[in-house]
Formats: C-alpha cells, structure tokens, sequence
C-alpha cells in the first residue's frame, strides 16, 4: 500500500480518533498510526464500556448494573431464610416479574452470621428499585 493509500485511510477515521492518535502517537510513521487507527476504530463504541454513573447510587459499566451487599443476620436468620427458601422450592417467582433483574445470589458467610446478596440489572438503580416496590407482592 502507498503512502496516498495509507493517507487516505487514515484520514476516513473520525476527526475523535485522528485528534487521539495525533496527540498521543504524532511522531509515529503512517503506517502505525494506521494500525492505532484501526483498532481505535473496531472498537469505536468504547463509550459503551465506559464507567457512568447508575443513578442515584454506584456507577456502572456497559448497560447491565450491579449491587453486591454483604449484611449480618440476626441469631437464627439465616436458617429462616433456609426455610423460606425450601418452602417456596427456590422458586422466587416475584422477582421474575422485575423485568430489569438478571439474577440473584443468596450466600450465608461466617457460620450463617451474614447474608451476601448479589444481583445484576439492566439500567439505573431507581427503576430496578421501583420494579421491586410495584411488582412483588407480599
């Protein structure tokens, strides 16, 4: 490939990944800065994978957020939770009418004193959190 060509690639890269590349790399031959380019290029939605905010709580990367909370029991709670969990089978069917929920994670940690629960959900907190306040019955 010719210089023209190698030019004339590079200058179809949106001005965003032309300014990276120029700033970063401006001493760089044509060539590299190509290959930058195109890497840069293939991944151009890297805003997707960008660390934002999730609302009024915790920040999240992509679309699929996540909360992770780690919490004692009380003195015997967590063989009530076993129970309640046996009684209804594992079946948690109220929380699959929370359509932003990915899954849930129930862990009993240090000889059942504390509960881990983690869950992963599309979007911000404040949705997640109303699909939970309207949508499962108690």
């Amino acid at each position: 490939m010719d210089t023209q060509q190698l030019k004339d690639r590079f200058d179809g890269f949106p001005a965003k990944i032309k300014e990276r590349i120029e700033t970063t790399i401006g001493d760089a031959a044509l060539a590299v800065k190509l290959k930058v380019g195109e890497i840069l290029n293939k991944d151009a939605d890297v805003q997707s994978h960008a660390v934002t905010p999730a609302g009024r709580a915790g920040l999240k990367s992509g679309e699929v957020s996540e909360l992770t909370l780690i919490a004692p029991l009380k003195p015997g709670g967590a063989e009530k939770l076993r129970r309640f969990f046996s009684i209804v089978d594992g079946n948690l069917w109220g929380a699959g009418q929370v359509g932003t929920l990915h899954n849930m994670r129930f862990v009993f940690l240090d000889d059942d004193t504390k509960l881990l629960f983690a869950t992963a959900y599309d979007g911000e907190w404040d949705p997640y959190i109303d699909d939970f306040a309207t949508k499962i019955r108690t």
